[in-house]
């Protein structure tokens, strides 16, 4: 059985495989241009001391991303 979490979910260190994106307008095509799509491995690297944005790993790119938009981000892991 597949464990589906949303990206903010993932602890530093752990990678999960999009399966859905959420997001809507704007958003969604930022995601889109970033190259987060069905299949992308998304890894989470490191957190800001407080916490938002977080540095994940995607296509070769460390890219921070703010917690309400991970919350978009659907991943296998």
């Amino acid at each position: 059985m597949v464990h589906v979490c949303s990206l903010d979910q993932l602890n530093v260190g752990d990678s999960g495989q999009v399966v859905r994106l959420d997001a809507h307008g704007s958003v969604r095509k930022r995601m889109l241009d970033l190259g987060i799509v069905d299949g992308t491995r998304i890894e989470a690297v490191q957190k800001s001391p407080s916490g938002d944005p977080v540095a994940y790993f995607i296509r070769g790119a460390l890219i921070a991303l703010r917690t309400e938009d991970a919350k978009n981000i659907l991943v296998c892991c």
